[in-house]
């Protein structure tokens, strides 16, 4: 235990909440949670571009006349199924209640 971070995985269960894959691959955590600011700054990172030009030409071709809602809604559930891909447990992502 020559650290913080593997002291507390003893006592307690680790969860990110970002929305940045490389962090939560770096801190490994059993679970984590995103929100719709934490989802806008990732999809500014050019890492994620291609997550980001997926949702949005999706969103265009279900939705032409509701295609930002749409896209604001599939960029969520897309960074959430990414998420998934890392984490060995739960994923929660916050969306408009809307």
């Amino acid at each position: 235990m020559n650290n913080l971070l593997s002291q507390l995985r003893q006592f307690s269960i680790i969860v990110a909440d970002t929305g940045d894959f490389d962090s939560i691959r770096k801190y490994q955590p059993r679970d984590a949670t995103t929100n719709p600011s934490l989802l806008l700054k990732a999809a500014q990172m050019p890492e994620y571009r291609e997550i980001l030009d997926h949702v949005i030409a999706d969103a265009r071709k279900e939705s032409p006349g509701a295609a930002l809602e749409t896209a604001l809604d599939k960029l969520a559930v897309g960074f959430g199924i990414e998420v998934l891909k890392i984490v060995s447990h739960r994923v929660s992502t916050e969306v408009d209640a809307r």
